[in-house]
């Protein structure tokens, strides 16, 4: 099991689940990050936050701990 944290830059991965509750995971799937979905890697920034992601056509910044609770396979 890995998270989107540990995906490497210019991958494709499909989400297997959102850990997290309350308003976080909200916001993460009001991004559009949902189960099944493919999230590419566009960038990371140095210190590894923050992680920019394309999801459905959309460009997306994630913070690092959000990242973090996004399981991908």
């Amino acid at each position: 099991m890995s998270t989107l944290k540990e995906v490497a830059v210019g991958k494709t991965v499909k989400v297997k689940k959102l850990t997290g509750d309350g308003p976080v995971k909200r916001r993460i799937m009001d991004m559009g990050i949902t189960k099944g979905v493919e999230v590419y890697v566009r960038k990371v920034a140095p210190l590894g936050d923050p992680i920019e992601v394309t999801v459905r056509g959309y460009e997306l910044s994630l913070r690092k701990a959000d990242a973090e609770m996004i399981e991908v396979e």
